[in-house]
């Protein structure tokens, strides 16, 4: 018998167009965090306190995650109708949605760190970098829960959860 949709995985696409959407969404939550710390620092020249700001935006990347992710979803995650649940259906607790976060940087730590030692051109980067999301998220798809391999290690479920349409068919 099929999984209902209450407890089935959105699909792939639409996992990965909640994530392009999300990445919009925290250019404004960067921009803010960076417009704070820079006023409050008085950091002049970009290059000033540069890993402290990376850590700074790091933080309030994670309180951003930790905070909606515990509520069940983010902006991004409504308007794509997915939740992420614990693997009992709950609401995860602000410890599981920090580790999420924390597992959810495997999708862009893997190429910085294959990067690092080699002078590489933009180009590079973004191929390197694109290649890299695009094997990871199609690595749900060996699954046969088609979850993401940092919800596993985390715990925690994407679930679909679009409202039943009026006289859908069955």
């Amino acid at each position: 018998m099929p999984p209902s949709r209450a407890c089935s995985s959105p699909p792939l696409r639409r996992r990965m167009a909640c994530w392009l959407y999300e990445g919009l969404l925290l250019f404004g939550v960067v921009f803010v965090a960076g417009y704070l710390f820079g006023t409050l620092t008085q950091t002049r020249n970009a290059l000033n306190n540069r890993h402290e700001l990376q850590f700074f935006v790091f933080v309030v990347i994670g309180i951003y995650f930790g905070w909606f992710w515990s509520k069940g979803q983010t902006l991004a995650m409504k308007t794509w109708h997915i939740r992420v649940v614990d693997r009992q259906g709950r609401p995860l607790s602000q410890g599981r949605a920090l580790l999420r976060y924390l597992l959810c940087w495997v999708w862009f730590l893997p190429p910085l760190a294959a990067m690092a030692p080699f002078p590489l051109r933009a180009g590079e980067v973004t191929v390197l970098t694109v290649g890299w999301v695009l094997v990871w998220a199609l690595l749900s798809r060996f699954r046969a829960d088609r979850q993401f391999w940092h919800d596993i290690w985390a715990g925690t479920r994407l679930i679909d959860v679009r409202p039943a349409a009026d006289g859908a068919r069955p």
